[in-house]
């Protein structure tokens, strides 16, 4: 199977041109993340199927996040002729908001051009009023302020969203993932296995896998209670305890706590458990070679059928499907590396030809 499909001739494979815009303390590590699966892509395929230009609204250096100072190759008014635009932020994204990025954001737009933020960027494509209407991320540490300051986009937890022509991804590691699964739509699922596993990147998550938020982040430092039960149902998955329990533990009455889950999380302690072990199931359903009945009883649940109604419920797929797309996915992996064999021997003889 080859990693990139088979055309009538190399013209057919249209190189890709993104750009990224570079603001002030932008995350280095997200920027990096980005960009190397492109690379991989490249060199895997054996085709210039992407390529970069990086930006600043200057065309002056910019310093990341950590101190580094980069290098660009263009201010943002030299360039309009890219497939996709992905603004890459960081730290005090909104002190680095100016009238001349929105404007050149919003020119890209009306020229069909794909936009997309990594990180913190996609707090000035909302800025400039370019996510409204659509689903899109954001860094946590930015999602609930931005849900107030921009009721019109439908804000999400995900780690990252393709909605049509805008692509919000939320940092970190997280563009890698983003990233695959536009190549992935490109260039088919053999190319990805192959890049995801060039990277030691056992599983690529899916626009289904949420942002782990810091609960203090979301209770505040100041309910130590609350964040000390969470806690002590993080640790008792398999060997689930009651609501009384849980309350006895923090010296509080079953009623107190519940209103403490109500006010802070916006659900029950039984349904912010019971997530939290269904968390746990997905992640060995993905991770180990456990069975369904193996998984159910170390999460906590009495049986089978019960484990599978609440994983459909959750995350609209039963654990045996998800399991089967695991399978089939392991199945491009499994050809990878005949695959990459034949396609660097067709690449070698071209070149000596």
């Amino acid at each position: 199977m080859p990693l990139v499909p088979s055309t009538s001739s190399q013209a057919q494979i249209k190189c890709k041109h993104i750009g990224f815009l570079l603001q002030p303390n932008f995350t280095m590590l997200a920027l990096s993340s980005a960009i190397a699966p492109l690379r991989m892509a490249n060199q895997l395929s054996g085709e210039q199927l992407y390529r970069w230009t990086i930006l600043s609204e200057d065309g002056g250096v910019v310093t990341a996040s950590d101190g580094l100072k980069i290098e660009v190759d263009s201010c943002i008014n030299n360039y309009v002729e890219f497939d996709t635009v992905l603004v890459c932020g960081g730290v005090d994204i909104k002190g680095t908001v100016t009238r001349k990025v929105l404007s050149w954001l919003t020119h890209l737009s009306r020229c069909n051009i794909v936009l997309g933020g990594i990180c913190t960027g996609s707090y000035l494509l909302a800025k400039a009023g370019l996510l409204n209407g659509y689903q899109s991320t954001i860094h946590w540490e930015l999602l609930a302020s931005c849900q107030e300051e921009f009721p019109l986009i439908k804000s999400s937890n995900q780690l990252f969203i393709l909605d049509r022509n805008r692509m919000t991804c939320s940092g970190g590691t997280a563009p890698i993932d983003m990233m695959l699964q536009v190549i992935s739509k490109e260039y088919g699922k053999a190319l990805t296995t192959a890049i995801s596993d060039m990277f030691s990147h056992e599983h690529i998550r899916d626009e289904n896998d949420q942002q782990r938020i810091p609960l203090q982040h979301i209770v505040g430092a100041t309910q130590s209670k609350l964040q000390d039960v969470v806690a002590l149902m993080e640790a008792n998955i398999e060997e689930i305890l009651c609501l009384d329990e849980l309350a006895s533990f923090v010296d509080l009455s079953r009623r107190q706590l519940e209103r403490l889950f109500q006010k802070y999380l916006n659900c029950s302690p039984h349904r912010y458990y019971l997530q939290l072990r269904l968390g746990k199931a997905r992640q060995l359903l993905k991770q180990t070679n456990m069975s369904i009945i193996e998984i159910a009883i170390a999460c906590g649940f009495v049986s089978t059928p019960h484990f599978s109604k609440c994983y459909r419920n959750s995350f609209s797929i039963p654990p045996r499907d998800e399991r089967n797309v695991l399978a089939k996915n392991k199945q491009f992996a499994s050809s990878k590396e005949s695959s990459l064999g034949s396609v660097k021997v067709q690449h070698q003889h071209q070149q000596h030809h």
